[in-house]
């Protein structure tokens, strides 16, 4: 059932300021909190309680079974995908026996893909130079290309000249959970294993350091962390190479940075959230193949973020829009979801809406980093392709087809190497390092690096309007040709300022027909939990989101989260005995 996440808007709500007019009653709700004292338990995973120290574990059968691959995948989005694909291919040119196994954590390819993205053909047709004929879902060619800046009741509209990143001439727009699907069918019947509903939960490494594969999830377990009668343990795949296509901020490339210190020459990766929903609208006011793109209200130019609105030919009136919001806000009273909401009361965006309906709703975190922020690709049994490592065009507002080219990539170094007749490794996981040589002669590392200087110049005191005059001198002008590289002010969570030298920010409450709550916006999500499993966020130290988040930020997490989730809802449902059901 859908409810969870939704509920706690508004419940977390009310427990903040209940725990506020509380603080003078209870001893534990000091300035600042003890993490020794009464902070509850929330988080119950085994990497921070291991399992061979719980008592409830004693007896269980921890055995494994294991597959041996020559190529596992993880991740069915469309860098895994196009890996899997050009792999099979080489496979069946050069008549050669490689098994390439894929896990996708989503029940079905596609499942977690919200459709509505604008897609640049070019590494979509170096895969699939057939593609029309094979029937891709590629149906909306872009006819019309509008940008403009919103002030709180205007839109100035901005011409899009040629060469410069908004431009989408020969683009498609796409329902991109339909395309990764066409994909996932392609790659199957190329004779690619599929493991849909298997999400990647564990790096495996060999005795000598290197990358042996991958563990599964385990299944069959409490929302306390101990195991149900039905507890099974997760499959292993080992394999010669694992290719880490997870997405933006996966947890197994997080452990992979940290083991290998694929980050100690980069800048410090910095993401957005972006929030999407797809409308039916009055068949009146639909035009196939429009883009538009705006910068300005309801943001103020010290946040970096903009909207698209994108009008589909699927047979019927649909229209994908979006709102991304960097996370390196300062406000901690900002809430991307509200921010969204409110903007679809824009004089130029409401009128579109207007008797039409909301059909999905759904969000993602984006790497937002570009060039200064790409780590080390390639470790002994490993490497990273997509928006795991993040290749995503920031101005531009498209990263598929960088990370498809990254995966087709990935695919031909890997193969060179599986098939050399004198193949040599130091380790028993192979090292590739081939990959990244060949990604950075590619269009991929020169497209990054022309306009590696756009986003950081959005932080200088005209914000994002200075990045604009920027792009315009230095991309347009010069192409990105500047003899210096500008610097990412640090990660985004040291941008955010305390809540005491901040102002709430009083948002309007939504009318149900333009703009929603989140509760009703999450059950369209398709997200489901079931009630009794451990929750999918994992604290490293429980007393964190009271001590500090709470005392200094006034909890940024109630707000932040698309979802409306936080941890602080189980904290206070303890300490206030006020009961706040983070999953129903």
């Amino acid at each position: 059932m859908l409810v969870p996440l939704a509920k706690l808007s508004c419940p977390a709500y009310q427990c903040f300021h209940a725990l506020k007019i509380k603080k003078n009653y209870l001893p534990l709700c000091g300035t600042r909190w003890s993490s020794t004292s009464v902070v509850p338990r929330i988080t119950t995973h085994y990497t921070i309680y291991p399992r061979d120290k719980d008592k409830r574990w004693e007896g269980v059968n921890m055995e494994r079974f294991a597959e041996e691959a020559d190529v596992v995948i993880v991740g069915a989005g469309p860098a895994g995908l196009s890996a899997a694909v050009r792999l099979k291919q080489l496979a069946t040119k050069h008549e050669k026996d490689i098994r390439v196994c894929l896990v996708e954590k989503a029940a079905q390819i596609g499942a977690h893909t919200l459709s509505g993205a604008c897609l640049d053909p070019r590494a979509f047709e170096e895969l699939f130079p057939d593609w029309k004929e094979k029937g891709a879902p590629l149906n909306t060619p872009v006819t019309e290309d509008r940008f403009g800046i919103l002030t709180e009741k205007y839109r100035i509209p901005v011409p899009i000249l040629p060469g410069l990143p908004m431009n989408n001439h020969g683009n498609y727009i796409v329902r991109l959970g339909h395309l990764v699907s066409w994909m996932g069918e392609q790659a199957e019947a190329l004779g690619v294993e599929v493991y849909p509903g298997y999400a990647a939960a564990e790096v495996l490494f060999h005795e000598d350091g290197s990358v042996k594969g991958i563990a599964t999830n385990d299944v069959g377990i409490q929302k306390d962390g101990a195991p149900k009668t039905t507890f099974e343990r997760g499959l292993e795949l080992h394999a010669k190479v694992t290719i880490f296509a997870e997405g933006c901020h996966g947890h197994l490339a997080k452990q992979l940075y940290k083991k290998f210190d694929l980050r100690a020459n980069c800048d410090p990766q910095t993401y957005g959230i972006g929030l999407k929903e797809l409308w039916i609208i009055d068949e009146k006011k639909w035009k196939p193949g429009r883009v538009d793109h705006t910068v300005g209200w309801p943001l103020d130019r010290h946040t970096y973020g903009g909207s698209f609105l994108y009008h589909l030919n699927e047979g019927e009136p649909l229209v994908a829009l979006g709102f991304v919001v960097g996370l390196d806000y300062q406000n901690p009273y900002l809430s991307p979801f509200r921010e969204f909401q409110r903007w679809k009361h824009h004089p130029s965006i409401r009128p579109t809406l207007e008797g039409g309906k909301r059909i999905a709703y759904g969000a993602r975190a984006l790497n937002e980093g570009g060039f200064q922020s790409i780590p080390k690709l390639t470790f002994p049994g490993g490497l990273l392709i997509g928006c795991s490592p993040g290749f995503m065009n920031v101005p531009k507002i498209k990263g598929s087809h960088t990370a498809m080219k990254s995966g087709i990539l990935a695919a031909e170094s890997i193969f060179n190497q599986l098939t050399g007749e004198n193949l040599q490794s130091k380790t028993i996981g192979l090292h590739v390092t081939e990959y990244e040589d060949n990604l950075k002669k590619s269009w991929v590392w020169k497209e990054l690096y022309s306009v590696r200087n756009i986003r950081p110049s959005c932080h200088g005191i005209l914000g994002v309007y200075g990045g604009m005059i920027y792009t315009g001198i230095f991309y347009w002008i010069f192409r990105g040709m500047e003899p210096w590289t500008l610097k990412h002010k640090g990660s985004d969570s040291d941008q955010l300022k305390p809540a005491k030298d901040c102002t709430p920010i009083e948002y309007p409450k939504p009318d149900g027909q333009i703009s929603f709550d989140l509760l009703s916006s999450v059950a369209l999500s398709g997200t489901n939990h079931e009630h009794d499993q451990p929750a999918h966020l994992t604290l490293k130290d429980d007393s964190i989101p009271v001590n500090r988040n709470l005392s200094i930020y006034d909890g940024p997490e109630q707000r932040f989260c698309p979802a409306g989730f936080s941890p602080f809802t189980s904290t206070f449902s303890s300490i206030l005995a006020t009961p706040i059901p983070l999953i129903t």
